[in-house]
């Protein structure tokens, strides 16, 4: 298969994961993948493996909270191939604290992962998307930006992807940057697999089970690819059907209607 052929894309957080799991489907469909995460040597070895399968790619250090690192980055990609086609904006972190416990420090760090990162991510490849004739940026946000996470800065975070995501659709639709966000509900990776929520939130979960890294790479792929063409400035909810009503569900089921 080859819908990304000829496609250059760019992936942080892409070491590991559900990052990685983005990077290697891009892969497989054609395109060459600048890996980007502050995990070195995961890093380098997963560009190891792409490249037993036949996948051109490369391996650069990235903090995204860091402007002159982003700015290097996109002269890096400009060196290597030219142009850059698909961003994807997948590094991020999660305190797992609540409001009370959360010191200030740490909000702003998260923040500045999962926000500002995305940010300077789009900002310092937006020159060079539209001297390539356009391309597609994908946030990853969460279902938690539709409700109250018990985690503020993380529910935060993912609520303004949300808002960046709109605001960065309208400002370059005219200069053919397509903008959207993916906003997963419980994926289970070998970063959480050992979490006590994991089976609350499975069991309350209309499908009965968690998102693989794999799935949410598919909704990723057709947002950078040419098939999503006509779609920007839109959030899509990728979650078994938590968001759409897990609560009234456990409601019904627990009193017999389901």
């Amino acid at each position: 298969m080859s819908e990304l052929q000829g496609r250059v894309a760019l992936v942080t957080g892409a070491a590991r994961g559900q990052g990685a799991a983005e990077a290697r489907l891009f892969g497989r469909q054609g395109a060459t993948v600048m890996v980007c995460d502050v995990l070195a040597a995961e890093g380098e070895a997963f560009v190891q493996e792409l490249a037993a399968e036949g996948i051109e790619a490369r391996f650069r250090p990235l903090d995204v909270t860091d402007e002159a690192d982003w700015d290097a980055t996109v002269e890096a990609i400009r060196a290597w191939k030219g142009r850059l086609d698909i961003l994807v904006n997948n590094a991020g972190i999660i305190n797992r604290s609540t409001v009370a416990d959360t010191a200030l420090a740490a909000w702003e760090r998260l923040l500045k992962v999962n926000l500002t990162g995305a940010f300077l991510g789009i900002r310092a490849v937006a020159p060079l998307m539209e001297a390539s004739d356009g391309g597609s940026i994908v946030n990853i946000s969460s279902n938690s930006a539709f409700s109250g996470h018990y985690d503020p800065a993380y529910t935060a975070s993912k609520w303004g992807l949300r808002g960046l995501t709109r605001s960065a659709a309208m400002e370059y639709a005219a200069r053919g940057i397509r903008v959207n966000a993916v906003c997963p509900g419980l994926v289970v990776t070998a970063l959480n697999a050992t979490s006590p929520h994991l089976q609350p939130m499975i069991g309350m979960t209309p499908m009965g089970r968690s998102g693989t890294p794999e799935e949410i790479a598919e909704l990723v792929l057709f947002l950078a690819s040419p098939r999503s063409a006509f779609i920007t400035g839109e959030d899509f909810v990728i979650d078994g059907g938590f968001t759409a009503g897990a609560a009234y569900r456990r409601v019904a089921v627990e009193t017999g209607i389901y």
